[in-house]
């Protein structure tokens, strides 16, 4: 699971950061790109960090780190939506996967930290 979890953020990265190569060249979608580049990619990256946290508490820090991005990665692509700058039929997959993506971390958190009491 740990290893399917590492190739799902990382795919959750790449195609957050292909969307954005759509986007138009506006102060605006240049904004929104960095943001949600900065955040997806930081999913998968904290996302690692927790496979080799070396305590129960460590684990549940940074899985609190992986939830906060994966949550404005969804903000993000929620805000380029508002703002048209992406049909709906393109990015709903991306939206659905930092959904579950979400509710998997969450649900994690959860267990370690009711394991640790």
């Amino acid at each position: 699971m740990k290893e399917q979890l590492k190739l799902r953020t990382k795919v959750f990265a790449h195609n957050c950061v292909k969307l954005t190569q759509s986007f138009p060249n506006t102060y605006l979608a240049n904004h929104i790109k960095g943001q949600l580049i900065r955040c997806s990619t930081s999913v998968a990256a904290n996302y690692r960090a927790t496979c080799i946290a070396q305590s129960k508490p460590s684990f549940v820090a940074k899985i609190s780190i992986v939830i906060e991005e994966v949550d404005e990665s969804n903000f993000w692509l929620e805000f380029a939506l508002d703002e048209n700058l992406v049909l709906k039929e393109v990015i709903e997959s991306i939206m659905k996967e930092s959904s579950e993506l979400t509710s998997i971390f969450i649900a994690s958190r959860k267990t370690a930290s009711s394991n640790s009491q």
